[in-house]
This record gives structure tokens, C-alpha cells and sequence, in this order.
């Protein structure tokens, strides 16, 4: 498998990452959800910094991880690899890739074996570990090296602490975007109607108590084994995910009861390799396990997951979920059920699964209302793809004034805000900065690109809404939307959400317009119209010529 072909995103992460380095900015992260190959890429970052006669580090925060990312860096690039582990160590090795868990790279003595200079990249496995004191003290010993830090996709709190440490965000691959691309399975999510109340749970280190919430689970137990029966779990391969490991050990026995068949798995099972074979052979239908098989473990037949241990860590949320997420054709399998219990607390930022794709708090609030009202599982993308537009709908409301007065402006540029609700994109107007570079005023250079592209740039407060509104801008020229120069002109006509027209939709239309003396069409009502459908041709990329208008 030694140099194996990347995927389309792959390759475009590792070209991302080395032009961050090569731009300046040395700590950048990478963003890929569990299941899309991660190492792969690491690897072959690596390999490029090998190539150019450099040393690499990979710190991993557990070191039962490092033998498996060694032989994944070898099967994907042809490398071999030292490792930093206990008493296991690196020196007097040729190999030019080393492998160190961080509880042992953190210490004086270890790092004393290196010279300051002797790595000329460390890769952060798991990057959202990276705000600890320990990957600083190796960080700090290194000062030279480039630092990638790879991660599945952190939340907004997340992102604000990851800044303290990384420079630039060099690459983001989306779950929807991977779900898309045929590279995950659909998820259906349903929700269970068992109210499960935690309201007398405790928090700990910014999280529920994980011994809190194994007595507050206990009563319900039984239910929730009913309703997956009721729910085809039996027919399924199932994970389910528990608070604490006497909770995982009861459970089980509660499921065999119901006429499961089902194991367990803890961090002291002697015969873990063989009850985790068996399952991955079909011999158990449910697997329950305390938090062990978040990170590390794969199982590509894994069609239901079931998050028991409720959390409010996005990170965290995505890892368990993604025990599920990978296809398995050979099984059958096309999709993962995601059942979802409601949760009675007091706190409103649990992890949910319309936080597995809603781009915005509000879309995931309005998500999970469709999830809680359809009683049935439900296709998170189709269950988005509604919420979202329920979102750009009440806030188009409740901006209606506002908006009114930017469509009827005398200028040839259109207001930031009414190109984002004219497209639909809610991360645009939920956008907060998370680097410092991001946080910083937007660059003339910038200011004057989204000029020349139609928008007004006055009102753009940081870099890094200027650097999204540009990117947004080349995707969706690309993609043969509307511009922003046609929206302004046609909304400011009464046409509304011109930003989801096909350009040469908005083309034809103001060319009947000019044609017409600059009045409107007869026949045609602006705050009704809705262009027809594109053939196959017009869905390419068009050229976008500048419009005088």
C-alpha cells in the first residue's frame, strides 16, 4: 500500500498545509472528521519533510496509539518510524519519522536527548489536546519546527482555544462535504421520546461528572433497551457509549435479558481483542462500552451508534459517532442510525446530532425541533438543508426593515448582510474569528478585492470574514451562482434570494429587463419568481463577465 493515491481532499490538505508553512504561518491546523484519513495525510506531510532531507516528530496523548499511527505512516508512504515510549526510544535509529507519546516526550530528560534543532516538523495527532501544559513544554523545545496539529471538527469554544496555539486554520474537510462525496455513510438520526433527567448532574472540568451521570442513567436503563428493540437494533451492529464502566457492565446484562446478544469492553478486560473480534464477525449485536472505543478503534460494519454519556465536548460528540460514520458496502450497510435520547437539563450546550453538520447554533436549535417532530429516523443532510432555510427565513424576517433599505440603496455594491441571507449561508453571518490573524482589520488588498467582486466593504470587520467572503465568492463562481452584482440589482428590483439563482439566470433576467426599457417583464412578479431549473449545461461553471449595470 506504500504510496498509495490520495483522495481529491487529501491531496489538497497536504498542498494546504506545506503552503502555510511556506507562507509564515508555522502552526496550522488541519480539520478532518474521523474516518477521512487523517494519518494518511499526516503521513504524507511527513513525507514531504523527509524528502526534503528533515526529521519529523508525531506526538500522540496515548502511547497504545503509536504503533498503530507507525505502521499507518508506513503502509501509506513507505517510512518507518522510531518510537518515543517508556523505555522504548528513537536514538541511535536512522529512521528520520519518530513516533512519541507526549506524556513521555514532556519530560526534561526525554527532551534533552534532542538537540533544540533536531525536528524540523512535529505533527500533533488529536490536536484538540494541544492547549495542555505538556505539548507546550515539546513545542517549546523545538522552536523551530513547523507544527501541524490534526483534528476532527472542534466547536466554536474549541476553535478560541486552539488559536492560543495554532497560527491559521490550512484546511477544513466537512462531514456533510465527506457524506456528499460518497467517503461516509448518510446518518439518520431519530429521537427516542424517553426524557432522561440530568438536572442534578454535577459539572466536571467543564463537562457532566462522569460518576453523576451513571447514577442519573441507572432508571432508565431498561427503557432505553426497549426502545432500541423497538428501534431494529437487534438487525444491527450496534455501539453504544456509557459514563462509566459498572453502568456498561449493568447495561449488558440488561440487554442480554431483553434477548440481545451483547458484550462489553473496558480498560481491564483481559480478552478485549477477542470480544472486539467477535463483534466485528457478527457474533454480538451490541457492544457497550465506558468511553474506550472514542479514539484508536475501527469497525466499518458499525451501522448504530448511541451516545448514553451525554456531553457537551463537540470533539468528543463527533469521535463517538464516528465509530459509525465509514462504509462498509460488503455488509450492507447504507447508512448510520444515530438514536438520540432527550436529555432533561438545565444546560442548553449539549451535543446533539444536528451539531454533527449545523453550521450555526441556531440551525442545530432548529434541527433537532424537525428531529424531535418526524418520530421517525431522518437524513441529517435533507433535515439541514430544511432547518437552514428556516433559519435564513426568520432572520430575513426579522431583518426585513433593514434589508428593505439595502436593497433600495442608490450603490452598485451589495451590504455584506444582504449578500449573506440572499445566499443562505448562515456560518457567513455566525462567522466569529478565532486566530489572531483572523481577529486583525481587513487588509486593503482584501477590501479591495470584494470591492472589485460587488460587495460593499466598509462594514467587513476583521480579516477573517474577509478572507470567508472571498473564498465564498471564488466556490460559488466556480459553482455558476449569481453575483454579487446581480443580486444587488435584481433584489433592489423586489427579486428575492437572487443568491441561490444560477448566474445566467440572473443574466437572463436582466438582459428581459434591459430589453424591456429597464422595467420590469409583464407577467413576471418579483416577490414570487422563481427561475427555472438549470439543464446539465448550465449547472458547469460559466464565465462571469463584469456586468455594467
Amino acid at each position: 500500500m506504500a504510496g498509495m493515491a490520495l483522495r481529491p481532499y487529501q491531496a489538497a490538505a497536504v498542498d494546504a498545509v506545506l503552503d502555510e508553512w511556506e507562507q509564515g504561518r508555522r502552526r496550522t491546523l488541519l480539520v478532518l472528521p474521523t474516518g477521512c484519513g487523517k494519518t494518511v495525510v499526516f503521513a504524507n506531510v511527513a513525507k514531504r519533510v523527509v524528502d526534503a532531507g528533515g526529521r519529523v516528530l508525531v506526538l500522540a496523548h496515548r502511547g497504545e496509539l503509536l504503533d498503530q499511527a507507525a505502521d499507518k505512516i508506513m503502509a501509506a508512504t513507505g517510512l518507518g518510524c522510531s518510537v518515543e515510549k517508556a523505555e522504548r526510544t528513537s536514538a541511535g535509529e536512522w529512521f528520520r519519522v519518530t513516533v512519541g507519546s507526549v506524556q513521555s516526550m514532556m519530560r526534561e530528560s526525554r527532551l534533552a536527548r534532542f538537540p533544540h534543532d533536531w525536528f524540523d516538523a512535529v505533527v500533533i495527532d488529536e490536536a484538540h489536546h494541544a492547549v495542555s501544559d505538556s505539548y507546550g513544554a515539546v513545542l517549546d523545545w523545538f522552536p523551530g519546527a513547523d507544527v501541524l496539529g490534526v483534528t476532527a471538527t472542534p466547536d466554536r469554544s474549541d476553535r478560541r482555544d486552539l488559536g492560543t496555539v495554532f497560527d491559521s486554520l490550512a484546511y477544513e474537510y466537512t462531514l456533510p462535504e465527506a457524506i456528499r462525496d460518497g467517503y461516509l455513510c448518510p446518518i439518520r438520526a431519530q429521537t427516542v421520546p424517553l426524557s432522561i433527567d440530568l438536572s442534578a448532574v454535577r459539572q466536571s472540568a467543564g463537562d457532566f461528572s462522569a460518576g453523576d451521570l451513571g447514577t442519573a442513567l441507572d432508571p432508565y436503563l431498561w427503557q432505553i433497551a426497549d426502545e432500541m428493540a423497538a428501534a431494529g437494533c437487534m438487525g444491527r451492529r450496534t455501539v453504544v457509549f456509557l459514563p462509566l464502566v459498572a453502568t456498561s457492565k449493568k447495561f449488558r446484562a440488561i440487554l442480554e435479558q431483553r434477548g440481545f446478544r451483547a458484550a462489553e469492553v473496558n480498560g481491564e478486560s483481559g480478552d478485549r481483542a477477542e470480544v472486539l473480534a467477535d463483534f466485528e464477525a457478527g457474533r454480538y449485536q451490541v457492544l457497550c462500552n465506558s468511553m474506550l472505543l472514542t479514539e484508536g478503534w475501527d469497525c466499518p460494519a458499525v451501522d448504530c451508534v448511541i451516545v448514553l454519556r451525554p456531553t457537551r465536548s463537540n470533539g468528543l460528540y463527533q469521535q463517538m459517532v464516528g465509530r459509525g460514520t465509514r462504509l462498509s458496502p460488503e455488509t450492507g450497510k447504507d447508512h448510520l442510525l444515530l438514536l438520540d435520547f432527550l436529555w432533561h437539563t438545565e444546560r442548553h450546550d449539549l451535543c446533539r446530532p444536528a451539531h454533527l453538520v449545523a453550521s450555526t447554533p441556531e440551525v442545530a436549535e432548529a434541527m433537532t425541533g424537525r428531529l424531535a417532530a418526524a418520530g421517525a429516523p431522518a437524513e441529517l443532510g435533507d433535515v439541514e438543508r430544511a432547518a437552514s432555510a428556516d433559519v435564513v427565513a426568520q432572520r430575513e424576517e426579522s431583518l426585513q426593515k433593514e434589508l428593505k433599505e439595502m436593497r433600495t440603496r442608490r450603490r452598485k455594491l451589495v451590504d455584506p448582510l444582504q449578500y449573506e441571507v440572499s445566499i443562505g449561508e448562515a456560518d457567513l453571518a455566525g462567522y466569529v474569528p478565532s486566530f489572531a490573524w483572523e481577529m486583525a482589520p481587513a487588509s486593503e488588498a482584501q477590501l479591495a478585492a470584494l470591492e472589485k467582486r460587488g460587495i460593499f466593504p466598509d462594514s467587513i470587520e476583521c480579516a477573517g470574514k474577509a478572507s470567508l467572503l472571498l473564498d465564498k465568492l471564488k466556490k460559488r463562481q466556480a459553482a455558476g451562482l449569481s453575483t454579487p452584482k446581480q443580486i444587488r440589482f435584481l433584489e433592489g428590483r423586489g427579486f428575492l434570494r437572487v443568491g441561490e439563482w444560477p448566474f445566467e439566470a440572473a443574466s437572463a433576467m436582466i438582459t428581459r429587463i434591459s430589453s424591456n426599457g429597464w422595467r420590469t417583464p409583464r407577467g413576471v412578479d418579483p416577490a414570487t419568481y422563481v427561475p427555472p431549473k438549470r439543464s446539465p449545461q448550465e449547472g458547469q461553471p460559466q464565465p462571469q463577465p463584469q456586468l455594467q449595470i
